[in-house]
């Protein structure tokens, strides 16, 4: 569903990867380690669109991101990608629901329908008592799921996690883990997870170790 073909990337000098080749499958979750500065985030921030190869290939779902313009590669990118980051990055100024929603209206759909969608998700997250609260007023793993539930709202391909339970404690990291194994038996989602938590790596389909900027495994 998702290859990758010889990508390279430097910043000047700093060779930062080095020819990654990867496939990933639908409906698998594969976790990326290895040490800081080994090129996961930059690997998955470019399968994530976010960010160009200096050479080599993407595609996913058969097409190349790269070959859309600016305005094609941002809607493929809101519908097909979805991206849980460690700080979650919710907007403060909007509730928990209207967080989760923005997504959905950003791919133009109806705020009648993204509302419903919405509520779905962070009824099926047990969070509904939160629906309003701001960001603020939310947990560390309560704002973890709110992310969960924005990542899903427009059904994408894949969900791109970066570190996504590097912030939180013992008992909130097992519960996220065990809702992405959760919406992968039952949704068949497909995640990318860089992390260091050997946990959540122990739990994926599947573990890719990376160092200096090449897969070593």
């Amino acid at each position: 569903m998702v290859e990758v073909e010889g990508i390279t990337k430097s910043f000047g000098s700093l060779h930062v990867l080095k020819g990654i080749n990867l496939k990933i499958k639908e409906n698998e979750i594969v976790a990326i380690v290895g040490p800081s500065g080994a090129g996961k985030t930059t690997l998955l921030q470019i399968i994530g669109t976010l960010d160009f190869p200096q050479s080599g290939n993407v595609t996913i779902k058969g097409r190349n991101p790269f070959t859309l313009n600016d305005k094609e590669r941002a809607s493929f990118r809101n519908k097909e990608i979805g991206f849980v980051f460690q700080f979650h990055h919710l907007l403060p100024e909007f509730s928990a629901l209207e967080n989760v929603m923005i997504p959905a209206l950003i791919s133009k759909m109806s705020f009648e329908k993204a509302g419903k969608k919405a509520m779905e998700l962070i009824n099926f997250m047990h969070l509904s008592e939160r629906k309003n609260h701001k960001p603020s007023e939310l947990s560390g793993g309560e704002k973890q799921r709110i992310a969960v539930a924005r990542a899903l709202i427009n059904n994408p391909s894949i969900i791109l996690a970066d570190e996504p339970s590097g912030s939180l404690d013992t008992q909130n990291k097992n519960e996220l883990h065990k809702l992405f194994l959760e919406l992968r038996n039952k949704i068949g989602q497909t995640f990318v997870i860089v992390t260091h938590d050997e946990n959540l790596a122990k739990l994926a389909d599947r573990v890719i170790h990376m160092n200096d900027g090449i897969i070593s495994n």
